[in-house]
């Protein structure tokens, strides 16, 4: 399975993102708003970094800064890994697995166009493996699909 295949199966495939001058409380708010880990940050159409729940516990709850008062940029996971629409479902969990990392945009002739969550690989490989048991049971059973 292509990554390209997991992103046109996603129910929202909005990306939010805000810019690296913007305040941490900012970004946790659109965060908790749209219900989701980690928000990519875009400064002038280009990728600069991610934000994530990760790094607010880290650097900013663990060393006593305050979310209202602190940027963005100061804080935020730069130089992004990514990941390609054409590379294959387990190139993404071996990525994730390998950097201890759960969210991964997608990259597309250097547009971002995505981002593949490690709860969009579990979706992914649990309908995967619920068509391949089907499958099976109906050649088993003898039944057409």
């Amino acid at each position: 399975m292509k990554i390209r295949q997991i992103l046109q199966g996603k129910s929202i495939n909005a990306l939010f993102s805000v810019g690296s001058g913007e305040t941490v409380l900012d970004a946790l708010k659109l965060m908790a708003e749209k219900n989701i880990g980690a928000v990519l940050v875009v400064d002038n159409d280009e990728l600069t970094g991610i934000f994530s729940e990760r790094d607010y516990a880290r650097k900013i709850v663990l060393k006593g800064r305050h979310s209202d008062d602190t940027l963005v940029r100061d804080v935020m996971t730069p130089n992004v890994i990514t990941i390609e629409p054409e590379q294959r479902l387990e190139d993404c969990m071996q990525i994730m697995s390998d950097k201890h990392i759960r969210h991964l945009p997608v990259m597309e002739s250097g547009k971002l166009i995505g981002i593949i969550s490690i709860n969009d690989v579990v979706t992914a490989i649990m309908r995967d493996q619920k068509t391949r048991i089907d499958s099976l049971e109906s050649y088993i059973s003898g039944s057409p699909y």
